[in-house]
């Protein structure tokens, strides 16, 4: 899966940040230090050397030393500021304040570390925000994705250890009602997942929990289950269908919000991208969301399908609208 720009951007920040503490570093320290090859190293050396603040003259730009660099070392010369500790504008403040207010509805699911955490943050954002604080809306349905219910649930089975029976819409729009274990609360691309072992399936599976209709707090005791290193990680589902879609350069955001397993750079900006399709419903929403970036698609029943669903909602408006697709 290619790396996503909000990755690599906290990633070359805290680069700088290491950089201001440590003279004179070879670049496979650097590479080790972030988990990174040494040439992605050099990559995000070259991309900060051009990166700095208004004017963006030369004097205004990040900069390290040139012979250095030319033997393999990193040494910073000019970070502009980017480690001074910043404070949060009253606008920042309100928008944190309300993420966090909003995560006290899975508060339950959370071991006494982070609650304690999460209560320790919220305490000093609040102070920090001031009055500005008591004017907070926070729908806690839109900001976590669960509905009150279904979060209680879930933080109820995981603090006790219990089973719990999901009613849940997937990806295909299709409700089923299953049994899970549940391991513990994720969080990825942007939205709250529940990790659970699945009985039916005998697997670990992902739930999002804005998809979760209904949660049943069950008698019967959650079991241990062996989980891969990478359960919390999404790993595409091997066994789906491997298509190739290839992209005009303003559809950048679905190689970095999509789970892809491999992205390839072609001329005049376009770019393609190999997803592994497991539900083709997931994969016909996609294409017809970005239908007019879309150059090419294989293999060709793919986007046979794809225009097949699309001409099909369209003939479904006709009457509505006194017209059929035949007509202009």
């Amino acid at each position: 899966m290619p790396e996503r720009a909000s990755d690599r951007l906290v990633r070359m920040l805290g680069m700088i940040a290491y950089l201001e503490r440590h003279e004179d570093v070879p670049v496979e320290q650097v590479a080790a230090q972030f988990g990174v090859t040494p040439e992605q190293v050099m990559a995000d050396v070259d991309t900060l050397w051009v990166t700095g603040t208004p004017g963006y003259l030369p004097d205004d730009l990040i900069d390290f030393d040139a012979s250095s660099y030319e033997q393999g070392v990193v040494r910073l010369t000019e970070g502009r500021g980017v480690t001074r500790p910043l404070r949060l504008g009253p606008r920042e403040g309100v928008a944190l304040l309300a993420a966090l207010r909003s995560l006290t509805a899975l508060r339950p699911a959370l071991d006494a570390e982070r609650a304690a955490a999460l209560d320790s943050v919220l305490a000093k954002v609040q102070a920090a925000t001031g009055d500005a604080a008591a004017g907070v809306p926070v729908d806690v349905e839109l900001q976590v994705g669960a509905v009150p219910a279904v979060a209680a649930a879930i933080g109820a089975a995981l603090t006790g250890r219990r089973r719990l029976r999901l009613r849940y819409v997937d990806a295909s729009d299709v409700l089923t009602e299953r049994d899970v274990d549940p391991v513990r609360l994720v969080s990825q691309d942007e939205h709250s997942y529940l990790l659970a072992w699945s009985l039916a399936a005998d697997a670990e599976r992902k739930f999002r929990v804005d998809r979760i209709v209904e949660a049943t707090v069950l008698d019967a005791p959650a079991d241990d289950h062996p989980l891969a290193d990478d359960a919390d990680v999404f790993q595409p589902d091997p066994s789906g269908e491997l298509v190739t879609v290839r992209l005009a350069g303003r559809a950048r955001w679905v190689a970095e919000s999509v789970p892809v397993e491999r992205t390839r750079e072609l001329a005049d900006g376009m770019f393609e991208v190999d997803l592994r399709v497991v539900q083709p419903a997931w994969l016909r929403h996609l294409l017809v969301q970005v239908a007019d970036e879309v150059i090419d698609v294989r293999p060709p029943h793919v986007a046979q399908d794809t225009a097949g669903a699309a001409r099909a909602a369209l003939e479904a408006y006709g009457p509505l609208l006194g017209t059929t697709t035949g007509e202009a």
